[in-house]
């Protein structure tokens, strides 16, 4: 994009970077926080250890940050992206939970699988470092990577709509969720079109600001009627405040005394291993596709320059340092990216700030506990725009496809047939997702359908030149 209002090296002024920066954290805290609190309801997991292993949200927030700062680093500060909590290796977190003998043995097991999986990514990156990403644009063109990018918003379409009903814990009237998820919307769309200069930069911070004032109104009319129906906001929250993050580490090195000799450390480290290391493959893929869709954001291709192998570095060192505190692998979030595509900010200082800020704010526990209480309905109106821009953003990789070229037409409709479709393969504790599927397929399909295609077209410049040949002669 040629349009951004601040480019990746550009510093906006220091008060507007800090309402960015409070922008960004916005959009990636529902889905960052989300992941502990699945984990803490697991039945799975609460069944085995007979109480909920308490995975900390403010440490997960903590890990975030830290995993993000990593991966600037390793990234030279070239590529403008948050990393948060990944939903990829929910099974593979519950797997350590769910086979571990004590919450403390968990924490470990959490640990130990995100460093397995980082060192996937380091292997990858190792490869790619000496192969070179010349290999990329042969199987993943933009016929391949644009509808995958496109599926990566429209896979998450189902989670915004779903959220866009539901209200705090004693809410259970959908169509005023509705109703405060559609308000909340359109303030991002009427503040991102029709804002002025600063307030159209920061079209979701007014969007959840209206949202939730609206939420909160209706919460104190349901206590003042003692009608739980109309309790939008989880107020209840504010009692039980976290003030200290419960950093995995500490629990984690607690663990290696609860085994009871080294044959049950090595049985659990090996289903720690098959449960992690096969989705940091189908995660990599994912990688790419997000990269891929950055990079058309801001206009240089970042699997080049700061180069694939510096990515992958970031992403996978970065998880690793995500898990040491929060226990949650990280990843490149698609809510970030869509943020930098609204507001067109891509400034990599915004994204620096950000994560200084979750990490101070996982310290103070009234700002974290009021994120938490955000209604899915608030979160659900914001992510309608965010997943959206995703999947326009994949649309536009292929605009100037050939799509009259019977060969594109099969790769896009396989794609995003499959990942609309939501084509998923399970393989016992290993899932492979139906954005990895799509990706998988397409580059099957990509591949299949242009067998022969350069010989071909040798063969039309020859016949070409044969013509001219016999019309000179002639």
């Amino acid at each position: 994009m040629n349009n951004l209002v601040y480019g990746v090296k550009d510093r906006p002024p220091f008060g507007k970077i800090i309402v960015f920066a409070l922008q960004q954290l916005l959009a990636i805290l529902a889905a960052t926080i989300a992941v502990p609190a699945i984990i803490n309801s697991t039945p799975a997991v609460i069944a085995n250890l007979g109480e909920s292993p308490a995975m900390s949200q403010s440490a997960a927030l903590f890990g975030a940050g830290a995993g993000t700062i990593v991966y600037l680093l390793f990234t030279r500060f070239k590529s403008p992206v948050f990393l948060g909590s990944s939903f990829a290796f929910l099974g593979s977190m519950v797997a350590a939970f769910a086979g571990a003998v004590t919450v403390n043995v968990g924490y470990l097991g959490l640990i130990i699988g995100a460093i397995l999986a980082g060192l996937v990514y380091v292997v990858f990156a190792i490869i790619e470092k000496f192969a070179g990403s010349k290999w990329i644009d042969k199987i993943m063109p933009a016929v391949v990577i644009g509808p995958t990018v496109a599926i990566i918003g429209l896979s998450l379409a189902g989670n915004a709509i779903g959220d866009l009903s539901k209200g705090g814990v004693g809410s259970t009237n959908t169509y005023l969720a509705l109703v405060i998820g559609i308000i909340t919307l359109f303030g991002v769309i009427i503040t991102s079109v029709f804002g002025k200069k600063f307030m159209k930069l920061i079209p979701f911070i007014i969007g959840i600001c209206v949202g939730y004032t609206v939420a909160i109104i209706f919460t104190g009319i349901g206590i003042a009627a003692n009608n739980d129906a109309l309790k939008v906001v989880d107020v209840d929250k504010f009692k039980d405040m976290q003030w200290f993050p419960d950093f995995a580490f500490i629990k984690a090195f607690s663990g290696f005394a609860d085994f009871q000799d080294a044959g049950q450390f090595f049985q659990f480290f090996g289903t720690i291993a098959v449960a992690y290391v096969p989705v940091a493959f189908v995660v990599f893929a994912e990688h790419i596709a997000d990269h891929k869709n950055l990079s058309s954001i801001i206009g240089t291709d970042l699997t080049k320059d700061p180069g694939l192998h510096n990515t992958l570095l970031g992403d996978g060192i970065g998880s690793m340092a995500g898990a040491f505190f929060g226990g949650c692998p990280n990843t490149t979030y698609g809510e970030s990216i869509g943020c930098v595509a609204i507001t067109k900010n891509a400034s990599v200082i915004t994204i620096l700030v950000t994560a200084f800020i979750a990490i101070l704010m996982s310290f103070f526990a009234p700002f974290v506990t009021f994120l938490a209480t955000i209604p899915a309905c608030v979160m659900g109106g914001v992510c309608i725009a965010l997943y959206g821009f995703i999947a326009v953003s994949g649309l536009k990789m292929i605009q100037n496809v050939d799509l009259s070229d019977n060969r594109n037409l099969f790769v896009v409709s396989v794609i995003l047939i499959c990942g609309v479709g939501g084509l998923e393969l399970v393989f016992g504790k290993v899932t492979i997702t139906k954005i990895a599927c799509a990706l998988i397929l397409g580059i099957l399909v990509n591949v299949i359908v242009n067998i022969g295609k350069k010989n071909k077209t040798n063969e039309l410049e020859d016949t070409s030149e044969a013509l001219d040949d016999n019309s000179n002669n002639e």
